[in-house]
């Protein structure tokens, strides 16, 4: 553990032998703060050279309007939409971009608020949802959503709730938002009567005026629409996000398939050739046809315990 998370964690605790609400109130600026933005690697520079750069004005986390930096490649009448996750930025689907425009679609990515180029240092999914409506605007119905981690919940949640989109693809994604705040308090070290005034506190600041948030920050309690196919990659070795959120999410969204992998960790799951042609064939199969729900495992599956 850095000295910085240390430290906060110390702080938190120290508020919250107080009281529970200020513990709350301690930890709940550190919930939404970004760390500086990962540099592009230098292998994803020529595609990112390659893009066409424009905004989008969002209202963020605070409602007081954020300039949301994004990308377009190709031009195609089809267009699919990548979402990065916590801490990540467009760039890191470089790989898939250029399969994408290969295949004839127009491919838009972003760079969420406090990441990538964007300004900021602060963020939370209610900015993945405010660009989505923005792109949505902009380009009509999408072909296709992928998005990663954090950004395959806020997918989720965004085709559930009306973002308009033919199929998705999630990978190495978490199926709700109560493991990020019970990640959260494990890394801060804090105690369940802070958590739930933090869940309290959360709900206030980012729902203001929803009974229950996380009913719909869930992709487990409120599932995609009826005939959105879903394709869910996840590697059974993820320290991230771990391997038991696909299943929670496959269970809940009725003929979804399964992709997993073995050894390829949270991040370098988005660069594996096998992957990528399970996306892109996800991303070009046919609507109309139902498939059954199916598991494909890549690589070899850790032995039973």
């Amino acid at each position: 553990m850095n000295l910085a998370l240390t430290a906060a964690g110390a702080s938190v605790r120290a508020a919250a032998a107080l009281s529970p609400r200020w513990g709350a109130a301690v930890a709940m600026p550190l919930f939404g703060y970004v760390a500086k933005p990962r540099p592009v690697h230098a292998d994803d520079e020529p595609t990112m050279l390659r893009a066409r750069p424009r905004t989008v004005r969002v209202p963020g986390v605070d409602r007081r309007g954020v300039d949301v930096d994004t990308y377009e490649w190709g031009d195609g009448p089809r267009t699919v939409v990548l979402s990065h996750g916590w801490n990540g930025r467009a760039s890191q689907f470089s790989m898939l971009v250029r399969e994408l425009v290969a295949e004839g679609y127009r491919v838009v990515s972003f760079d969420a608020p406090a990441h990538g180029a964007s300004g900021g240092r602060r963020t939370y999914l209610v900015d993945w949802l405010g660009v989505f409506a923005a792109l949505q605007e902009r380009h009509g119905a999408f072909e296709a959503m992928v998005g990663h981690s954090f950004g395959g919940l806020a997918t989720l949640v965004g085709v559930a709730g009306g973002v308009d989109a033919a199929r998705v693809v999630t990978i190495a994604a978490p199926a709700d938002a109560d493991l990020l705040l019970s990640q959260f308090q494990g890394m801060l070290g804090y105690p369940d009567a802070v958590a739930t005034s933090m869940r309290e506190l959360f709900a206030r600041r980012y729902f203001p005026g929803e009974a229950d948030p996380f009913a719909w920050l869930s992709s487990v309690r409120r599932p995609l629409p009826a005939g959105v196919p879903l394709l869910v990659a996840h590697d059974h070795g993820d320290r991230v996000v771990p391997f038991g959120e696909a299943g929670r999410i496959i269970a809940a969204n009725h003929g979804s398939r399964l992709l997993a992998t073995q050894g390829l960790g949270h991040n370098r799951i988005l660069t594996d050739d096998a992957v990528l042609d399970a996306v892109l064939g996800h991303v070009r199969s046919p609507l109309d046809v139902a498939a059954p729900a199916e598991v494909e495992e890549l690589g070899e599956a850790p032995a039973a315990a």
